[in-house]
């Protein structure tokens, strides 16, 4: 049982100083509760309160404290509980502090879960308090049943306060009525649609009345909105009006529409300024305890749809007799009749036409921003001055407004609107106005830019710029389908200039990875952000060293983060700076350098990062040069290693460094030192000064500055003196970062994903490959974003987290344990997509014995990659091999398969192909045996066969009749119950139809034809019946049978030959003798005699007559043989004699009563007709007593038809009626049964309702006239 709501509104001067008052109406069926309420509507344009108190929750035991801000300080504030005042006691305390109050409730208990409120002058702000029970955590309960629903709270109003949403139909969420207060809010109307089983976007109008699409008056007052939820597949649809003002008031219409899915919804917007009653009426019996809160107008209700069309009753009694207006407006339910009539007499009254304006302007323009407009009038006195108007006020001409006078054109061009362009304009002659609406409609905002995909460390600050089409647009900012908004720890802040619109992380977190949107309504741009812990890399660890006395030690390690610092141990104790030791930190490279080394230098040297978890480590050793008294004379010797043990040594360099080569050496005299590379070329200081070969006592030392790749190779040192020579070699390997890796290859992508490979670089630097770091960007990006920190070992990786549809390349870089390589070349662009969902639908349309067709439907999720075709394969019963129908693929949805085997049991299956590959198999409910089915022969005859078929001679007949069968049925024609002759008609059958034609009838083609179609002893017949007419010819035996006064009687015979069909009519002409001028005398006449009159005294006249079918006049007419001559006046005629004719009739009905129902309290009328010479004479009866001289009723008759009527009848009148005529002839008798109905529940509610029409109010009687409107 739902609610029944009734609105009344009355507009009147009411002198009570009472706000609110109640009053119950009782009838025998209901209780109305109604309740009046005043409202000045001026004053609720302003909120008396700052700060409104909010609902809260609070465990039993607790105190909680609501807390609430006013206007004006000295402001009386009053606390209510359940519409009861409160007062402060142990329980509740209230306090008040200048323009803050307060009210506290201790010792909370289960009875303390009510609705509070709070009262400042007229505002009133309701809130509630909800109270847990305070127990041991417990394991969930179980989900809810869908039988288990949560009440509303009944009088929570709606959370924002400007819309209300329910569920019902195609919407998720439709817009409901709104009652705005006070002009010059926004107000925001949503719809939501569920989009689970579209196939693609729904489209979305907006009207306002039944006609006006205001998507062409988005502007300055009017915005719409879209957005989408990936998650729920909802569109959320929103129309925001700003600013409105009193003539946005109306009925709105929103219809949504995809392919062959429709829904649609009224809703209301009401916008006040004045005082006005609202008389609300429950007929659910309850009371509602309380004061009245006017948001109780925004509540849900329950709302009956109908699914009838909308009827304009006004437009339909425009043009209805006057004598239908009665029963029109019963029917549709109109009781104030007068009121009726007095509307539809000012519906018909002509408008006034203008005197000053021949062309006024149109209702209403629109114009895009920026642009210009002209607006044109048409004036009847070309010397008249006028002038224009925006909003009442005169435009005087500038650059922008340009007022031109033409003849009688006078022209207003507005250059260059802008929104303030959008108002009134009125053009204005003497007393004579004509006004018209401008509306600016903003071009749609563009994003010029788009965002580019980031990816930082956490902690770091992050900016995402995108540039729209115009300066100070409004953008809309997202995360992961979330508005993002100014939070109070100001995690985001929004920055524009210009163009720009900067979205600011301070301090990134792993919780801000994600996909960000911004969008305008001209479109959205998409990035992705990812944010990585600081894992420091080490891209060149510190090496041992030895050295020798009073040389210099440099430790030398780079790290990735050029922002990190470090300190520097030596065995495990700090190292400190003075005139020797010297720590340089430049950019990511750290450098600890020890000048003069001493024996002491010696040790474990350290590097421990700040903040990091990890060190680097190295040893010092100190060479000991030992200088043994050596006799002269002595060879020389090479020293390189102290204890003797080898001389081949090999040394690793890293490429860009410098390669330092100090041997020691010894002899006497001092000897001769050569240093030789590769097949001895000897090395001397070469051109470019990067080799240097120093000699000096004990030492020589060979220098590289920069070595580079092709310095590595074996070095050879030779010394010679008189006393011998030594040799020794060096092997020096030049290591460096390898070389990029190939180009990769995309082998595979998904929705969101691809799976990347590539080769490893050709040269890997000289140290194994540690591992790769990958690298992606949007085809039209500028800016790379790194995939991995750690180096990734294998060559193949799976990228995620991208966007479908979104074009993108992938570079590769290469890590060994000196560095980073270069990037590789970047992939092929590639898009991101996803295999599309499995066809929909597959069946077996036909089979025979060696071949099947079958048909399906498209996917219901094709993906942003455009669909490709269908693979159609089959597969043997008890076997898994799958063979395809066809080669490649077919784009039709329906496909044959041929050359099967009779007998074979195949199980078919069908994939849809798109560029990420095959789709889900859609498959057949079960296998299918490859043989005909029989299906027994019936013929389709078209409906226009079913009747004879006309033809006119030489016309083209093309019979074509479907017909059905398996196999093949044998299909026979026959004429007249003869076998078709081929040279007669040509016939072509197929499997589907059978086609008879005959390219130029004649009139023996006409005949009874008929089809049979057979298979073995099952046979189906159909007959179609041809007519091949022809014109007539002409009409025989055409003869005066008399001559009198200026009349000639003429008669004839029907034509032998009537062209096979009916005769129509014939065509009379007359001619005079002297000019043989024919003239028509009858067209078409349908008898074979006539009588000619109006001929002309003393001329002589012949006649023709041709006959008539529906193909035409016949070709020759039929002649009289004589002529006919009209006397002259004086020739006496003496008329015939005839016996007077008995034209008496007894009275017969023609037309009976008919049994009647009516409704109590409208009159009716009860007809029937009667004929009869002399004229009856007619008397009524009701229950078989006369009701001749009844006040109640009325007879008339008009021409033999006889109206009783009954007026105001009462279910008493009821009974049988009996009509009886009577005259000398005889007397006839015709009854009827009437039954009178009572009068509906709805009228005998409003004649209830307008009873009670006196109200006492202060002692002061106010007449009121209430007006009953159902709902529904």
């Amino acid at each position: 049982m739902y609610e029944r709501h009734f609105y009344f509104r009355l507009f009147l001067s009411f002198n009570s100083t009472k706000n609110s008052t109640h009053i119950t109406l009782n009838f025998p069926s209901m209780t109305i509760l109604a309740y009046f309420s005043i409202l000045n509507l001026s004053s609720l344009s302003v909120s008396a309160f700052t700060k409104k108190p909010k609902s809260q929750e609070a465990e039993e035991g607790s105190s909680v404290v609501f807390e609430a801000g006013t206007e004006k300080p000295e402001a009386k504030v009053k606390w209510q509980c359940n519409s009861k005042d409160i007062a402060s006691d142990n329980k509740y305390v209230i306090t008040a502090d200048g323009n803050k109050h307060s009210l506290t409730i201790q010792a909370i208990t289960k009875e303390d879960a009510n609705v509070y409120a709070v009262i400042a002058g007229g505002s009133k702000v309701k809130f509630d308090l909800k109270v847990i029970t305070k127990q041991e955590p417990a394991p969930p309960a179980a989900a809810p049943t869908g039988e288990e629903t949560t009440a509303p709270a009944p009088e929570a109003p709606p959370a924002d306060g400007r819309f209300v949403t329910s569920e019902c139909g195609r919407y998720c969420v439709k817009p409901h009525d709104i009652l705005l207060f006070c002009a010059g809010e926004n107000i925001t109307f949503v719809a939501k649609v569920n989009a689970e089983s579209l196939l693609k976007k729904p489209t979305i109008k907006w009207f306002k009345g039944k006609w006006m699409d205001l998507a062409s008056k988005s502007g300055k007052h009017l915005q719409l909105k879209e957005t989408y939820d990936r998650n729920t597949k909802i569109y959320t649809f929103e129309m925001q009006i700003i600013a409105a003002k009193a003539n946005f008031a109306g009925g709105y219409r929103c219809e949504v529409l995809s392919k062959d899915k429709f829904d649609s919804c009224n809703f209301d917007l009401t916008v006040h300024g004045e005082y006005f009653f609202i008389l609300f009426v429950s007929t659910d019996g309850k009371e509602d305890s309380g004061e009245l809160d006017f948001s109780t107008l925004l509540r849900k209700r329950a709302v009956q749809v109908s699914t009838e069309p909308d009827v304009d009753v006004w437009e339909i009694l425009s043009h209805a007799p006057a004598s239908e207006y009665e029963k029109i407006a019963f029917q549709y339910g109109i009781t104030d009749l007068r009121g009726m009539l007095k509307r539809l007499k000012k519906m018909k009254k002509e408008e006034k036409k203008s005197e000053a304006f021949l062309k006024k302007l149109d209702p209403a323009y629109q114009v895009t921003k920026g642009h210009k407009i002209k607006l044109a009038v048409q004036v009847a006195n070309a010397d008249v001055e006028v002038k224009w108007q925006k909003n009442g006020k005169d435009i005087q001409p500038t650059g922008r407004y340009i007022f031109e006078s033409v003849g009688n054109m006078r022209y207003l061009t507005i250059n260059h609107c802008s929104l303030a362009d959008d108002a009134t304009y009125s053009c204005v002659v003497g007393e004579d106005k004509c006004t018209t609406e401008l509306f600016v409609k903003e071009p749609p905002v563009m994003i010029v830019k788009n965002l580019e995909d980031q990816m930082v460390m956490k902690g770091e600050r992050v900016e995402l710029e995108c540039e729209v089409s115009e300066e100070g647009a409004n953008v809309k900012w997202e995360k992961d389908g979330v508005e993002l908004t100014r939070d109070e720890s100001f995690k985001y802040r929004f920055k524009k200039d210009g163009c720009k619109h900067i979205l600011i992380i301070n301090e990134a977190t792993k919780e801000d990875c994600g996909h960000y949107k911004v969008k305008t309504n001209g479109g959205e741009s998409v990035a992705e952000l990812m944010v990585q812990e600081k894992d420091l890399e080490v891209y060149q660890s510190i090496a041992d060293l030895t050295v020798k006395a009073k040389d210099q030690a440099v430790f030398k390690c780079e790290v990735s983060d050029e922002n990190v610092r470090g300190t520097w141990y030596k065995n495990g104790v700090e190292v400190k700076l003075d005139a020797r030791v010297n720590i340089t930190h430049i950019g990511r490279i750290h450098k600890l350098t020890i000048d003069d080394v001493k024996p002491e230098d010696e040790g474990d040297y350290t590097f421990v990062p700040d903040g990091y978890a990890f060190n680097l480590s190295a040893k010092l050793n100190f060479l000991e040069v030992k200088i043994d008294y050596v006799p002269r004379q002595d060879p020389p010797k090479i020293h390189l290693d102290c204890t003797g043990r080898t001389a081949e040594s090999t040394i690793v360099v890293v490429a860009g460094n410098k390669l330092r080569l100090d041997v020691p050496i010894t002899g006497d005299p001092a000897p001769t030192v050569i240093w030789t590379k590769g097949e001895k070329v000897k090395l001397t200081c070469v051109g470019d000064g990067r080799v240097h070969v120093e000699t000096t006592q004990g030492h020589c030392v060979f220098t590289i500055e920069g070595a580079e790749r092709q310095d590595e190779g074996i070095y050879s040192v030779v010394v010679r003196n008189p006393a011998g020579e030594d040799t020794a070699d060096i092997n020096v390997k030049v290591v460096d970062v390898p070389d990029a890796p190939q180009t990769p290859r995309i082998l595979s992508v998904g929705e969101d994903s691809c799976v990347v490979q590539w080769d490893p670089p050709k040269f890997d630097g000289g140290q194994p490959i540690i591992g790769y770091v990958i690298e992606r960007k949007k085809k039209q990006s500028y800016r790379w974003m790194r995939l991995n920190f750690d180096p990734y070992p294998e060559t193949t990786y799976e990228a995620k987290r991208m966007i479908e549809g979104v074009p993108y390349e992938m570079r590769i870089y290469a890590v060994n344990s000196i560095g980073m390589s270069r990037h590789s070349p970047a992939s092929q662009p590639f898009v991101p997509v996803a295999p599309t969902s499995e066809p929909v639908g597959l069946c077996v349309e036909d089979i025979s014995d060696t071949s099947i067709s079958l048909k399906w439907r498209p996917p219901e999720r094709v993906g942003s990659a455009e669909l490709e075709g269908y693979v159609v394969e089959y597969c043997k019963e008890g076997t898994d091999e799958w063979i395809p129908a066809i080669q490649g693929l077919t784009e039709r949805t329906s496909l044959i398969v041929r050359d099967l085997t009779t007998g074979d049991k195949l199980q078919f299956r069908v994939r849809a192909f798109n560029m990420a590959g095959p789709s889900a198999p859609a498959t057949l409910a079960q296998p299918v045996t490859i043989r005909e089915i029989m299906q027994r022969p019936k013929i389709w005859l078209p409906r226009n066969l079913r009747q004879t078929l006309i033809k006119k001679v030489g016309e083209t007949v093309n019979l074509l009749i479907p017909f059905q069968g398996k196999p093949r049925p044998k299909v026979t024609w026959h004429k007249d119950g003869e076998p078709l002759n081929a040279s007669f008609a040509s016939v072509r059958n197929s499997d589907l139809d059978s086609i008879l034609f005959i390219r130029k009838t004649e009139r023996k083609h006409s005949g009874r034809y008929e089809l049979q179609v057979q298979i073995e002893n099952v046979e189906d017949t159909a007959t179609v019946n041809l007519q091949i007419v022809d014109l007539p010819g002409p009409p025989e035996g055409l003869k005066i049978m008399d001559i009198w006064g200026f009349n000639v009687a003429l008669e004839w015979k029907p034509p032998k030959e009537n062209g096979n069909c009916e005769i129509t009519g014939y065509t009379v002409q007359k001619a005079d003798k002297k000019t043989m001028e024919w003239f028509t005398v009858y067209h078409q006449y349908r008898r074979t005699n006539c009588v000619v009159s109006d001929l002309i005294m003393g001329n002589e006249y012949v006649f023709r007559v041709f006959a008539m079918n529906l193909v035409g006049l016949s070709q020759d007419a039929c002649n009289t043989k004589d002529s006919a001559y009209i006397q002259k006046t004086g020739i006496a005629y003496k008329p015939p004699s005839y016996k007077e004719h008995d034209f008496s009739e007894a009275p017969k009905f023609t037309h009976p009563l008919v049994n009647r129902s009516i409704i109590a309290g409208y009159s009716a009328t009860l007809s029937c007709s009667v004929r009869g010479i002399p004229k009856p004479k007619v008397t009524w009866y009701k229950n078989k007593m006369d009701i001749t001289n009844e006040a109640k009723y009325r007879m008339l008759s008009k021409q033999g038809v006889l109206t009783l009527e009954i007026r105001k009848p009462c279910p008493f009148d009821g009974g049988v009626y009996m009509c009886k005529a009577v005259n000398d002839s005889g007397e006839d008798v015709v009854e009827c049964k009437l039954e009178v109905r009572k009068t509906p529940q709805t009228a005998e509610l409003a004649e209830n309702v307008n009873k009670c029409c006196l109200k006492k109010c202060d002692d002061k009687t106010t007449n009121i006239l209430y007006l009953l409107v159902p709902s529904g």
